[in-house]
């Protein structure tokens, strides 16, 4: 029987939701795999929505799971209807999104709140010895998930991340873009993508890394 990984997702596009390459190269190595794949994104509205040709917020309003089903191509369920128990593993694709949505670190820093189904899923997730794995920035947010438990994370060598990190509760380890780090005690598995980049053949390393390791620990 083929393993269910949930692909967590945040949008669709790196300034305001998840980073498309980290979250399609995800895909790929895990259909590559063999897995059953399950893509999710909460039903709620984006922090806000930016202009990706110039950069600049706009006055849209944009729906995380409306935008996440671009990606998923329309094959993904609202997360407050997705349980642990429905899955063999998670990932959690990078981009800001991941950052604002599934949590408001990147307003917050250290004081951030997860959002409450993310809160749930990453959660029963690690109490039930099930494997997660996040990209890029989204270390961050699984860090704030399951500060209780310090988990040790990495999102490369961001000093001011690495440091809000170890605020929260988490324990920072530093790593090259093709490396990943590995909780072995908790069954994460983070890589820092294009918190490092600078590519798509770079980044896609790691990830790829990440992939064949959350797999390995089911």
């Amino acid at each position: 029987m083929s393993k269910k990984v949930g692909v967590l997702l945040a949008g669709c596009g790196v300034y305001d939701g998840s980073e498309i390459h980290e979250a399609v190269l995800t895909l790929l190595y895990l259909d590559q795999a063999g897995a059953q794949i399950i893509c999710m994104a909460p039903n709620m509205d984006q922090l806000h929505v930016i202009d990706h040709l110039s950069g600049t917020e706009t006055s849209e309003t944009r729906n995380v799971l409306v935008e996440s089903a671009r990606i998923a191509r329309g094959e993904i369920k609202d997360l407050k209807d997705v349980q642990a128990k429905d899955l063999d593993a998670l990932i959690i694709p990078g981009g800001f999104g991941a950052a604002k949505n599934l949590s408001n670190f990147a307003i917050n820093g250290a004081e951030a709140q997860v959002q409450p189904d993310v809160q749930r899923i990453i959660t029963d997730m690690v109490n039930s010895q099930k494997p997660v794995g996040a990209l890029c920035i989204a270390p961050a947010t699984l860090a704030k998930a399951i500060a209780d438990k310090k988990p040790e994370v990495t999102i490369g060598n961001d000093q001011g991340t690495a440091d809000a990190i170890e605020k929260i509760g988490g324990k920072h380890v530093a790593c090259a873009v093709d490396q990943t780090h590995i909780d072995k005690g908790k069954k994460i598995v983070t890589t820092p993508a294009y918190m490092l980049g600078p590519g798509i053949k770079d980044v896609a390393k790691g990830i790829e890394k990440l992939v064949k390791e959350v797999l390995s620990l089911i």
